[in-house]
């Protein structure tokens, strides 16, 4: 059997490319299994899926703790302690990251011992789609280290995608973006020792009195913990030769982000800017540019 682990936060389609990666491998006869595991179901929040692929009936439920491939479709969970995406990976599995940076400079910052492969498929949507909407790309990058078609691939991009839109041009455009990243993986050997799988832990929950086993908050809160700047693809910034100090930006801020230096003009807290981009569509004098986040580190 083989297990695959996605990461990803919300809005970037780790669910459906985990659907796109089952449904694929199903019309190759296998037996599939995927569904995914939300924490705060909002936008930029952490979530993960998981996907089974096997020749024989599944029997085991639940999420996967020892994956043999993780598909990290955002690299700043990496460095996020609530979402461990390598947790439980073997040695012998593969990791793919969507980053800028080479599987050399990845594996050496982020201590990978497994096999590593690395695309920008980030750009790759925004590139074919217009939009940094991975599922489809991830999927199909999930389908070529997973050693299933590229005809197969494309069925269950049409399908899955044809679920979520009728435009056509969106369902080829993502078919196409998921072919040329299926394309650009190198495929690598997978070793499956299933004889080292230990599975998922059993819990017994014994029954409690409501005064006893009632949620209760005993530790300090983490919001501040929890940087939201790691959410942007794009993020702002000011030319000061151009800007009036009209402080249209710093109204519209969603999220209080912005803030005026002793100069007085505005600037933004990047730790929390979320990329919204919506203090750039109501500058008044287009002072502010969009700019790329390329690199997490």
């Amino acid at each position: 059997m083989l297990r695959l682990r996605f990461h990803g936060r919300g809005g970037q389609g780790a669910k459906v490319a985990s659907r796109v990666l089952g449904t694929a491998a199903f019309f190759e006869g296998y037996y599939a299994q995927d569904f995914p595991l939300y924490g705060a179901e909002r936008r930029g929040a952490p979530i993960a899926a998981f996907t089974r692929i096997s020749r024989e009936p599944i029997l085991e439920r639940g999420v996967i703790a020892e994956p043999d491939i993780v598909i990290v479709m955002d690299e700043t969970l990496l460095d996020d302690p609530m979402a461990h995406p390598l947790s439980g990976l073997r040695e012998s599995g593969i990791v793919f990251i969507n980053t800028t940076h080479n599987p050399v400079e990845a594996k050496t910052r982020y201590k990978v011992t497994a096999q590593i492969i690395t695309l920008d498929i980030t750009k790759i949507g925004l590139d074919m789609l217009g939009k940094p909407v991975l599922s489809a790309l991830a999927g199909g990058v999930a389908s070529r280290i997973a050693g299933l078609k590229g005809d197969t691939l494309k069925k269950a991009v049409e399908k899955e995608v044809s679920e979520i839109t009728t435009e056509r041009e969106i369902i080829l455009k993502n078919m196409e973006a998921s072919l040329y990243c299926f394309n650009a993986i190198q495929l690598m050997e997978i070793k499956i020792t299933e004889a080292a799988y230990k599975g998922s832990p059993i819990f017994t929950m014994p029954f409690e009195a409501a005064v006893i086993s009632s949620p209760t908050i005993n530790t300090t809160t983490n919001t501040t913990m929890r940087k939201t700047g790691n959410w942007r693809v794009f993020k702002p910034v000011w030319d000061y030769d151009i800007c009036t100090k009209c402080m249209t930006c710093f109204v519209r801020c969603p999220d209080g982000c912005i803030a005026i230096n002793e100069d007085g003009f505005p600037y933004t807290d990047y730790d929390n800017c979320k990329g919204c981009m919506i203090c750039a569509e109501e500058c008044p004098v287009k002072a502010i540019e969009r700019v790329r986040e390329v690199h997490a580190w």
